[in-house]
């Protein structure tokens, strides 16, 4: 579930000496490695290094400096390949990483962090250092709860993303289904913990709610992601309504404060709920292909890319325009000066994306990049949040 860059060919190393001499070289007793000399194994080093495009030299380079970048090399190169132990660490640490789906931890982040910010500017004068250790711990558990929702849909979906994301560690079989069971059951036991311990009967029930909504989205006989609405309507309810009030309804309740709506909390909730609506219908786009194959009944799969796309794009601008509108008519509930330009920036850059997926006639590139678009505009709104 998704609540959902080209380096170079080859690196170059930095000399390691600034002050060796360009115009001087080993004396002829050196030149000439024997089997028996450092720099034969180091020159057989240099050559492999040569061949498959790790190590390349400039004829600007001073030599001496040219000899210590190969000695650097085929260190890292020898080091790379002597310890089987810590590859396979981070070989698991890398699959694990992408077992979370970063994009989601990014939003999660972002709006726990906006909502916390917001509520402690409406009351700064009860900030105190002991809430520190708690906020922390509800944005570990906050992430646990993500964790779980993300990991549970590809366990549950190894053969769909086999075709339409290859490169996620289940699919690609960088990581085995019991180890992916281990890790929700950690994410969702640590998270319960955490927050029945910390938080309260009532944040308890509403961070249970989230998760047995993501249970539900994506595990059988329920499985509701194989039905556009209930799919959407999830997605919406737990990215938007569930976040936003429970971490700011938490954070007052943190600060010794009774739960009070304000225009900017109402409002973020609000724009936030109709953003999880456009990524819940946005986020099938790029996955047409494998939801075809398995016959998973989506809006993409129903009406087609480009309508959805044009969906997705015109409900954001009624976002957007809502959002000009409210502060052109709350002058003293909102910043005029940044939420009127900012969101009309936003909105002008969306429309321009939606030009380039049309041009692009809709590849699954274009596609990718236009849904990848979608939640940089999902954190901006989160980044621009405590100021407006």
């Amino acid at each position: 579930m998704e609540l959902s860059f080209a380096p170079s060919s080859s690196p170059r190393f930095p000399a390691l000496t600034p002050h060796c001499k360009t115009s001087s070289s080993f004396p002829s007793t050196f030149v000439k490695p024997t089997s028996k000399s450092p720099f034969a194994s180091l020159s057989k080093c240099t050559q492999n290094l040569y061949s498959v495009g790790l190590y390349r030299s400039s004829k600007s380079l001073p030599n001496c400096q040219k000899r210590r970048n190969s000695i650097w090399a085929c260190s890292q190169v020898e080091a790379a390949g002597s310890d089987p132990v810590l590859t396979r660490i981070s070989d698991f640490k890398d699959a694990c990483w992408r077992f979370l789906r970063p994009h989601t931890i990014r939003g999660t982040v972002l709006g726990s962090t906006a909502l916390v910010t917001r509520a402690l500017i409406e009351n700064s004068n009860l900030i105190k250092w002991s809430l520190l250790f708690k906020a922390f711990s509800g944005l570990f558990a906050l992430l646990c709860g993500n964790g779980y929702i993300v990991g549970i849909n590809q366990i549950y979906d190894i053969k769909i993303d086999k075709v339409n994301k290859p490169y996620l560690p289940i699919a690609a079989g960088d990581l085995s289904v019991k180890s992916a069971w281990l890790l929700v059951v950690f994410f969702v036991v640590t998270g319960l913990l955490i927050v029945g311990m910390n938080f309260g009967p009532f944040i308890t029930s509403l961070y249970s709610l989230g998760i047995f909504l993501g249970t539900i989205y994506s595990v059988p006989p329920f499985r509701m992601k194989r039905f556009p609405v209930a799919a959407f309507l999830i997605i919406a309810t737990v990215r938007g309504f569930l976040l936003n009030f429970g971490v700011y309804y938490a954070t007052r309740a943190a600060l010794g404060l009774q739960f009070e709506w304000s225009s900017p909390v109402a409002f973020i909730t609000t724009f936030v709920t109709l953003f999880a609506l456009v990524i819940a219908i946005t986020k099938d786009l790029p996955d047409v292909e494998g939801d075809r194959k398995f016959q998973i009944s989506t809006f993409a799969t129903k009406l087609g890319v480009r309508k959805i796309a044009f969906l997705g794009s015109g409900l954001l601008l009624l976002n957007y325009v809502g959002s000009i509108f409210a502060a052109s008519f709350m002058p003293q509930a909102f910043r005029r000066s940044l939420m009127i330009p900012t969101h009309t920036i936003l909105a002008l850059s969306l429309i321009f994306q939606t030009w380039v997926l049309e041009q692009a006639n809709y590849t699954k590139e274009a596609i990718a990049g236009y849904y990848r678009f979608i939640w940089n505009l999902f954190y901006a709104e989160y980044i621009i949040f405590p100021f407006i």
